[in-house]
């Protein structure tokens, strides 16, 4: 009897899965993104929280705050490693709509908004 195998990494299926799919109704992720939206960043004093009108446009610091709060909760400290979470963890890009801060700007939102 042979093993169990898993599925080629070539092959397609007929119905791909969504971010949506792949988290749970009650996932903490979810959690963190209901309570961030209920957040007045700005009457908390968050720095950037109005976006500019000129200039390239920076990271909504709700979504930072949102990062920030699940690597307190996952135990990640690191910036560096809050960048890689978010290139390969299926929870960050939900939470994050697949965006990928570098450590920098993850290390500039800490620094910033003690």
């Amino acid at each position: 009897m042979g093993y169990i195998q898993g599925e080629g990494r070539g092959q397609s299926s007929l119905f791909p899965v969504t971010l949506e799919e792949l988290i749970a109704e009650d996932h903490l992720v979810r959690v963190i993104e209901a309570y961030v939206a209920r957040l007045d960043l700005q009457a908390l004093g968050f720095s950037k929280a109005k976006a500019h009108r000129t200039g390239r446009p920076g990271y909504d610091p709700a979504d930072l705050l949102m990062l920030y709060l699940y690597g307190y909760f996952q135990r990640i400290r690191s910036s560096r490693r809050l960048e890689a979470e978010c290139q390969r963890n299926v929870e960050v890009m939900w939470l994050l709509g697949r965006l990928a801060p570098d450590f920098k700007t993850i290390a500039d939102f800490r620094k910033d908004n003690g």
